[in-house]
């Protein structure tokens, strides 16, 4: 079982993230969302291009093959998403400086692929504990592990937003993808809307809840405006233990 939702937020005038779900022929499925940025609308087209190419491709695939065809397809894809976002600023100048976060999932039999691109993060469940699998590409992080910050300092730093890695930043990018173990209980990755207004224990709680995988994406997403809504909330939740 599985779902997503996407909210604009209460500040935000406009939604710049995008997320999707697919399964290709072989019911291997691939979850993905993406956050984008940029002015003119540009974050809102450089996420879709990004969600409606991976998508696609994964559609279309009769199976992604074994692990290292899987982190191939994957690497290929983000250069190919990298290149579209590229091509698009060229032909509209005033989208110049676009791009997206993205992080995705690749759920198969036999192994679990999470890899990402920026401060979207990815999360798996397993005996009702959440851990983040994820490491954002930002510059507060990067200072957190040179010891330069303490993971207190980070959290309302003015700078904690700044991006360290996007697609349509730099003319190469390459995805971190982390290989997961499979006997998790559920999979949840999300735009940093959620990550910045709940913490993981108040994300824990509420996926711990008796209610429904859309119930629960709608609490959260209900916490976080309740918060504030300072931005766009974006969250996608496989469930792997078979509960409604």
């Amino acid at each position: 079982m599985y779902y997503y939702l996407t909210d604009t937020g209460k500040v935000r005038d406009h939604n710049e993230d995008s997320v999707v779900i697919v399964e290709n022929q072989n019911k291997e499925i691939l979850m993905a969302v993406a956050d984008g940025m940029g002015g003119h609308n540009a974050g809102e087209i450089a996420s879709s291009l990004a969600i409606s190419h991976i998508g696609k491709r994964f559609k279309e695939l009769s199976s992604v093959g074994n692990k290292e065809d899987a982190i191939n397809w994957l690497q290929e894809t983000v250069s190919e998403i990298n290149v579209l976002i590229y091509k698009y600023t060229s032909e509209h100048p005033e989208s110049t400086g676009m791009g997206t976060t993205l992080v995705t999932a690749v759920i198969t039999p036999s192994f679990l692929l999470i890899g990402n691109i920026g401060d979207s993060s990815g999360f798996v469940f397993k005996k009702e504990k959440i851990h983040k699998i994820t490491t954002d590409h930002t510059l507060v992080n990067l200072l957190v592990k040179s010891g330069e910050l303490t993971e207190e300092e980070a959290k309302d730093h003015p700078k904690k937003n700044v991006l360290m890695k996007a697609l349509g930043a730099i003319t190469n990018v390459e995805m971190d993808i982390f290989d997961v173990e499979t006997s998790v209980d559920g999979i949840l990755l999300c735009s940093d809307g959620l990550t910045n207004m709940l913490d993981n224990d108040q994300i824990e709680k509420v996926i711990n809840d008796d209610l429904s995988i859309e119930e629960k994406l709608q609490k959260l997403i209900f916490k976080c405006n309740n918060r504030g809504g300072n931005d766009n909330i974006s969250v996608a939740y496989l469930d792997k233990g078979g509960v409604k």
